[in-house]
């Protein structure tokens, strides 16, 4: 496929990059919203953690199932697959990711930052990301399917482009969050439970609104002002002594579907 699909709106308003599946430009009358690769904070403008979200190193990188222990680092396999292209036309794109069970995956972390070389999984999937663009809204969902009863949990991990000056807030739930309370949760991420809307209020261009479907709950995170990431997800882990094990997971209904829907206010 080629490296890079544009979308545009019908109002030719908005304009969306995708590179290889990889939300890296999201524009409204010429504004960037995207966190750019190559700028400090982190490398990616977005991500997905699955199947399980944070990190397994405290469960010796296993996760326990009823197909057997399988081997996982932080947030999961999926993001060491490559997406393939379903189908792309001027406001939407399709993506899809194939996994057979138990087929070793290379891991990108090993050996600087793991112990573990492959990681693998017991249990087959396909995971589909879907993108569509109506004028000031960005609709991206994901389709899981997958035997009935796969345990698994669900994240997503955009980046947004920040102003550099610290001052931007989020609402969520009529509660406000700041940069500092962000810095303050620190690698844990700071959470933001029992909520499907945030609001990003912006300094030097238009308000964000981010509303998801079944994922339920939000993490935050960043070290830098200059970008942040507002992540879906649905669980948090990091607080936490749960055991990475099926009993603490979400059991697949064959198939799953969650949407992560960007609004420009």
């Amino acid at each position: 496929m080629k490296s890079i699909q544009s979308l545009i709106s019908s109002d030719k308003k908005s304009k969306v990059n995708i590179e290889k599946g990889e939300l890296i430009s999201l524009k409204k009358d010429e504004k960037e919203y995207i966190h750019q690769k190559g700028n400090k904070g982190w490398r990616n403008a977005d991500d997905e953690m699955f199947p399980v979200i944070g990190p397994t190193s405290k469960n010796n990188f296993r996760v326990h199932t009823k197909n057997g222990d399988a081997i996982l680092d932080q947030h999961g396999l999926l993001r060491e697959l490559e997406y393939s292209l379903i189908s792309s036309d001027e406001n939407s794109a399709k993506f899809i990711k194939k996994y057979k069970n138990n087929t070793l995956i290379n891991n990108s972390k090993f050996p600087k930052k793991s112990t573990e070389q492959n990681l693998s999984w017991p249990f087959d999937f396909t995971f589909e990301k879907n993108f569509t663009l109506e004028n000031d809204v960005l609709n991206i969902e994901f389709i899981i399917n997958s035997d009935k009863g796969m345990p698994f949990m669900l994240g997503y991990h955009p980046a947004f482009l920040l102003s550099n000056t610290g001052k931007e807030t989020l609402i969520s739930n009529g509660t406000e969050v700041t940069l500092a309370d962000v810095y303050k949760a620190g690698a844990n991420a700071c959470p933001i439970l029992n909520s499907d809307k945030i609001i990003l209020k912006n300094i030097d261009k238009n308000d964000l609104e981010i509303t998801t479907k079944n994922f339920n709950n939000f993490m935050l995170w960043t070290e830098v002002d200059n970008m942040l990431c507002i992540e879906p997800i649905t669980q948090y882990t990091s607080y936490t002594d749960q055991k990475f094990s099926e009993e603490n997971m979400r059991l697949s209904e064959g198939k799953n579907t969650f949407s992560v829907t960007i609004k420009v206010l």
